[in-house]
C-alpha cells in the first residue's frame, strides 16, 4: 500500500527540487521535496512512502537539522533518534526518513562499519546546487505545503493514492 501526503498548497514555500530515495532499511522508496521560504531558508519534507509506514509531511528547516547535529557530541555517530525532537509527537519513522533524505542529498554518509551510524559531510556542494535552483526562479513540479511552526498534528498516513509519474527537479543552469 502506498502512503502519500495530503495536498495542502502554500505559496510561501517554493519547491526547488523533487526527488526520491530508498528508506534507510531499503524496504520502501521515499519521495521528498527541497524548498525555500521567502527568507531563502532551505527546507525538507517527505511527501510519499511506498511502504506502509506513517510519516510526517511537514517542512523541516535545514538550520534546525544542523542545530540538532550540533548537539550531538563529535565522538558519537549521527543516528535518526537525534532528529526526533524536530517531529515531537509525530511518527517515529519521520526522523529515519529525513535521515535517508539527507543521505540522498549527500549531507550525511554512513560511518564505516557502524550500522545505523552516520557522519556529517560538508554541505557546500548541496548548498551550491540549491542556490542555483533558487536563482533560476523556477518551481519544481510538486505541491507546496505549510511550514510547521507549532500546533502539532497527528502523523500523516495517506490513503491509497495513484502513483505519480511526475518526478521532476528544477532545471539546472
Amino acid at each position: 500500500m502506498k502512503r502519500t501526503r495530503s495536498n495542502v498548497p502554500n505559496p510561501d514555500i517554493r519547491i526547488l527540487k523533487v526527488s526520491s530515495c530508498s528508506s534507510l532499511s531499503g524496504k520502501s522508496t521515499l519521495t521528498y521535496q527541497v524548498g525555500c521560504n521567502a527568507e531563502s531558508k532551505v527546507l525538507f519534507r517527505v511527501t510519499d512512502n511506498t511502504g506502509g509506514g506513517f510519516f510526517n509531511d511537514e517542512w523541516v528547516a535545514f538550520d534546525a537539522i544542523q542545530q540538532a547535529f550540533d548537539k550531538q557530541p563529535k565522538s558519537r555517530p549521527i543516528v535518526s533518534h537525534i532528529l526526533l525532537a524536530l517531529f515531537e509527537g509525530r511518527s517515529l519513522n519521520s526522523p529515519a526518513f529525513l535521515l535517508a533524505v539527507l543521505q540522498a542529498e549527500g549531507l550525511v554518509k554512513p560511518l564505516g562499519e557502524k550500522k545505523r551510524g552516520y557522519e556529517r559531510t560538508d554541505p557546500a556542494e548541496f548548498m551550491a546546487e540549491i542556490k542555483k535552483h533558487m536563482s533560476s526562479h523556477a518551481n519544481a513540479k510538486g505541491d507546496e505545503g505549510r511550514v510547521a511552526v507549532s500546533s502539532p498534528q497527528p502523523a500523516k498516513r495517506g490513503g491509497k493514492a495513484k502513483a505519480s509519474s511526475e518526478k521532476a527537479t528544477a532545471p539546472t543552469n
